[in-house]
């Protein structure tokens, strides 16, 4: 089985989970920028962490035999922020760099004016680009959020087809699959959706423009629940080329609209060229203390 994890937080996890990843079958994510948890005080502190999802990530999935793609944005949690806000002027530099696939996450957290701005803003930023977008959809009122996302992408310069609204669930199922935009649904140990219900959707839906992520952060996540995913389809009767076009065709397709998906290891950035863990980034190693 291979997977391609479309939405997941590895800043926040340790090597230990790529190395699990690997040996589930993962060989490619991409990693969207988000809230740390630690509110920012200048954009100064995006810059750094966008470096870092273009640097010493990608490296350091390339030890495990991972492709480390990311997404770039103003998070929703923090667009309502006005030490944050200006990392909208500086997002263009960043958003032609070759591993950025999407402009994301943006979307809603508190359905703010500001929100409204950043939201509609970065659409328009990611239409100059050329680039799709990765959506958030808010946690709390989430059909009413849906709703009023859907309605602000109507009225941007891009396209459903180049969208991915993303935390899904069955109550968004309908109205987001009817806006023609890509389908996403993260699934995790206690909240949002689990391998169970995620299966049922797809057995009532079909796998057309499904895209499973276990979108892993810093609180109680699981960096293998696109394999739990794939393990139940199967044993729920799906196919093998069901699980591979939930898993690995369909993330593909989709970050493939950026025309800057590239799964070959050799582009990662290492002093030596080389992976393993004697592969150096800047200098660093993942190696701590003596072998």
């Amino acid at each position: 089985m291979r997977i391609f994890d479309p939405h997941i937080h590895m800043t926040s996890r340790t090597t230990d989970d790529y190395e699990a990843m690997h040996a589930a079958g993962v060989r490619a994510l991409v990693e969207p920028s988000f809230w740390l948890g630690q509110p920012r005080t200048s954009p100064a502190s995006f810059l750094d962490y966008f470096d870092s999802l273009l640097g010493w990530e990608p490296f350091r999935a390339a030890q495990y035999g991972i492709a480390h793609h990311c997404t770039l944005a103003l998070n929703p949690k923090e667009a309502g922020d006005p030490r944050c806000t200006p990392v909208l002027d500086e997002l263009p530099r960043y958003l032609v760099k070759d591993r950025v696939v999407a402009v994301g996450e943006i979307g809603y957290d508190s359905m703010t004016p500001a929100e409204d701005h950043a939201l509609a803003a970065q659409l328009q930023l990611a239409a100059d680009h050329g680039l799709p977008a990765l959506v958030h959809t808010p946690h709390r009122d989430k059909l009413a959020g849906l709703r009023r996302t859907l309605d602000v992408i109507r009225e941007s310069a891009l396209s459903p087809e180049r969208v991915l609204v993303d935390h899904l669930n069955e109550t968004t199922l309908k109205e987001a699959d009817n806006s023609g935009c890509w389908l996403g649904f993260s699934v995790y140990p206690d909240t949002k959706m689990d391998e169970e219900r995620m299966v049922a959707i797809l057995r009532a839906h079909g796998p057309e423009r499904v895209l499973v992520n276990s979108a892993a952060d810093w609180g109680r996540s699981d960096p293998l629940k696109t394999r739990a995913v794939g393990d139940l389809m199967l044993a729920r009767g799906f196919t093998e080329d069901d699980v591979d076009r939930v898993l690995w065709r369909n993330p593909v397709a989709f970050y493939g609209l950026s025309g800057r998906l590239s799964l070959d290891l050799t582009d990662t950035d290492t002093d030596t060229g080389a992976t393993g863990t004697g592969a150096t980034h800047e200098g660093n190693s993942i190696l701590r203390g003596g072998e």
